[in-house]
């Protein structure tokens, strides 16, 4: 396992990030300590989660799992998602986001947060109330780093900058989805995150279990979140992901790898990430994603995978930017 710089904090996080979303779900608490101790052993020592997981059952696994070992791991949460029935219970606001920290601190069992992501872009709040709110946690000792996940490359590019105005804390962490099926995140913000130094800890590197190999254009396992979740099988129910996924299996299976460790180590190897966040229902799940780093991704390697789905257009639309039929460049 090799460790990496998050940002500009100093801290070293492992190339791997293990989610905890399963915990106290799919993965009961027994199971949940089985893979906590599995990536533990494998030499991971960050962990995500979030408020929303399980209704905060995910938090208060998690929070019992790092008891004995809270000053050698790296630990996040977010905040955003509606957390009880009245109205302001939710967004990022100042009001919510003091109660959030606190439930999860309560949650997790301890007195700061690592990395706190705000979870989604706040349509409705100026985000200068945002970014203030979260520098006097930081401020308070309640929260060390700061990050954004599921943002746009412009709404965090214009966070850093008022931040960077205000000398605030800025977000040192962005947690974008990416894998070989959803490639968006190429086109701007992992550029920008690259530029700026900005960590990057991406989620669904199997695609939701669509890159596992279980799934083709005729075929489906018999249970699956694909199959069990209507947010899923609408973020991956095009017919032309499954066609990506299909030859896909086929060639990882001609390297005689498997394909989760193959799209877990795709993933990895783009130089501004630092850490696949990778999951499962169980240790036998897990194994696989955890084998990823045992992959040597060299360049010509990733190119033929990438190869195999369609490169999303430049930001700018000028695809022939990349051929000789342009003005040239500098």
């Amino acid at each position: 396992m090799e460790y990496r710089l998050l940002g500009n904090t100093g801290i070293e996080v492992s190339q791997l990030c293990l989610g905890t979303m399963t915990f106290g779900g799919p993965a009961d608490e027994k199971e949940s300590a089985k893979m906590f101790n599995q990536s533990r052993d494998a030499g991971i020592n960050f962990f995500d989660c979030a408020n929303v997981y399980e209704k905060g059952r995910s938090e208060e696994i998690l929070g019992k799992l790092i008891a004995d070992c809270r000053e050698e791991v790296v630990i996040t949460s977010k905040v955003y998602f509606p957390t009880g029935e009245h109205v302001n219970a939710r967004g990022a606001t100042r009001k919510h986001m003091k109660a959030a920290v606190e439930a999860s601190l309560n949650r997790l069992g301890t007195d700061y947060i690592d990395i706190y992501f705000i979870h989604r872009f706040d349509d409705l709040t100026p985000l200068e109330e945002t970014l203030r709110a979260l520098d006097d946690l930081v401020q308070a000792g309640k929260l060390l780093y700061l990050g954004a996940s599921n943002f746009a490359a412009w709404q965090v590019a214009k966070a850093l900058g008022i931040s960077a105005r205000h000398g605030w804390n800025r977000f040192e962490c962005i947690q974008p989805m990416y894998n070989l099926v959803k490639r968006q995140a190429e086109v701007e913000m992992l550029p920008m995150a690259h530029s700026e130094n900005v960590s990057v800890i991406s989620y669904s590197p199997l695609g939701g279990g669509l890159l596992t190999g279980k799934y083709t254009k005729s075929q489906k396992p018999s249970e699956g979140r694909l199959l069990e979740n209507k947010m899923y099988e609408e973020r991956y129910g095009d017919p032309q992901l499954y066609s990506v996924a299909e030859a896909f299996a086929d060639f990882a299976h001609k390297q005689g790898v498997s394909p989760v460790s193959l799209a877990v180590a795709w993933v990895g190897a783009h130089k501004a990430i630092t850490a696949p966040i990778i999951g499962g229902r169980n240790v036998q799940q897990l194994e696989s994603s955890l084998q990823s780093v045992e992959i040597e991704m060299t360049d010509e390697l990733r190119a033929e995978i990438s190869a195999l789905s369609p490169k999303p257009p430049p930001a700018t639309d000028r695809n022939e930017e990349a051929t000789e039929h342009n003005y040239g460049v500098r």
